[in-house]
């Protein structure tokens, strides 16, 4: 059963922008922080973003901050991924999580999507 899908992902040039979107099935996005994590070539997943259960909240990592902005609508059961400025840095395996604690810790999370892939070249 899938609970997260992607979209949106795709090839851009350096400085470009792409928004990617999760459509999670109603009793994961409900009552869940929502967000996104990464997977760079040769490297271990990490936290890009999260938003809180009424949006009120939302945390970066440091890599992203005043770039990328997380978002979701509870009527669309959808989180989304803003993503300006991209950097060659930024190619990597984007991941939608639900489920977690408020930490852009991969442990944390036990809902996942299958992954879009972002390529960001310069």
């Amino acid at each position: 059963q899938v609970h997260l899908t992607e979209s949106g992902g795709g090839s851009v040039q350096d400085g470009g922008s792409l928004r990617l979107s999760c459509v999670a099935s109603a009793h994961i996005y409900s009552g869940r922080n929502m967000g996104w994590f990464r997977q760079r070539p040769g490297l271990e997943r990490e936290g890009v973003a999260l938003v809180s259960v009424d949006s009120s909240h939302t945390k970066y990592a440091d890599s992203v901050k005043g770039r990328f902005v997380v978002s979701r609508d509870s009527y669309k059961k959808t989180v989304y991924l803003q993503m300006n400025d991209l950097k060659p840095d930024d190619t990597a395996i984007y991941y939608c999580v639900a489920g977690g604690a408020w930490e852009l810790k991969p442990s944390s999370f036990s809902y996942w999507g299958q992954g879009t892939q972002v390529t960001v070249s310069s």
